[in-house]
């Protein structure tokens, strides 16, 4: 693993593989690079494979006060900068990684060359926005451990348990994380809402949703796939955490959309 110092921030990273072309993996919220360890062996054969810990998370700083989508994406462009990737670029995201991902496209059309999004967080919808400000305050008072049976219950629910000690490892995982950086992230979606962006996505889109995802179900998620031009949308039988859940096949839909495109 490796650390730089980019954007404010200082990030942990791994650049991996080899090929003409690279791939970005952004995780979910309360996640990290780690999210990324089963799918990765199958994405590396034939291009370069970057995945980091976005701010706030995993290994990299954590987030002091307030936290905007404009710096989470800032990240992306210069990280790609601080380690020598020129050119465009294809991304894959989880969640809230998938925000990040989509407004990175939009902002900086130029370097990228294509999107997977699996089950896209891209802000609190009316009904939602205060239970994520309730959230956010319950893990500031009382941590990380006040919040995941509700959590973990829509996001990793027992239809997608399919092996008992990846969910254990998870769990202990997910319990690490910072709870002012994870609430930070929360008010971010409750405050700052970037749906209306979806139009201008200009590349290649696959979009995906997990049969069992009841927090983002895809009857939630085709319908914000429709708004990107030319889209296509998958269901998979998968859940929210689609990375760790069904490694494999969160794996070949990356792979064969890309493939498709010559990434």
């Amino acid at each position: 693993m490796n650390f730089v110092e980019v954007n404010g921030t200082s990030l942990r990273y791994e650049l991996s593989g080899e090929g003409p072309t690279t791939l970005v993996l952004v995780h979910e919220m309360g996640g990290s690079l780690d999210s990324w360890d089963a799918v990765m062996p199958a994405l590396i054969n034939s291009r370069r494979v970057l995945r980091y810990d976005t701010r706030g998370a995993g290994m990299s700083q954590k987030i002091k006060g307030a936290v905007t989508w404009n710096q989470m994406e800032g990240d992306i462009g210069a990280l790609l900068d601080a380690v020598g990737i020129q050119g465009k670029v294809c991304l894959a995201g989880i969640a809230v990684g998938s925000g990040i991902a989509m407004h990175y496209a939009v902002r900086n059309p130029d370097r990228v060359a294509g999107l997977v999004l699996h089950a896209p967080a891209t802000g609190a919808s009316p009904e939602r926005k205060q239970a994520s400000l309730e959230r956010a305050a319950a893990v500031e008072a009382g941590g990380m451990a006040s919040v995941v049976e509700t959590s973990l219950a829509l996001s990793y629910p027992p239809a997608v348990q399919f092996n008992k000690s990846d969910y254990r490892n998870f769990r202990a995982r997910w319990l690490g994380n910072d709870p002012e950086s994870f609430a930070a992230i929360n008010r971010m979606l409750a405050n700052e809402d970037i749906t209306g962006e979806l139009p201008r996505v200009a590349c290649p889109t696959l979009v995906t949703a997990g049969r069992h995802d009841p927090l983002r179900p895809p009857s939630a998620i085709e319908p914000l796939a429709r708004q990107i031009p030319g889209a296509e949308f998958l269901e998979l039988n998968s859940g929210h955490f689609a990375s760790v859940q069904t490694p494999g096949i969160m794996a070949q839909a990356i792979h064969y959309f890309f493939h498709a495109m010559g990434q």
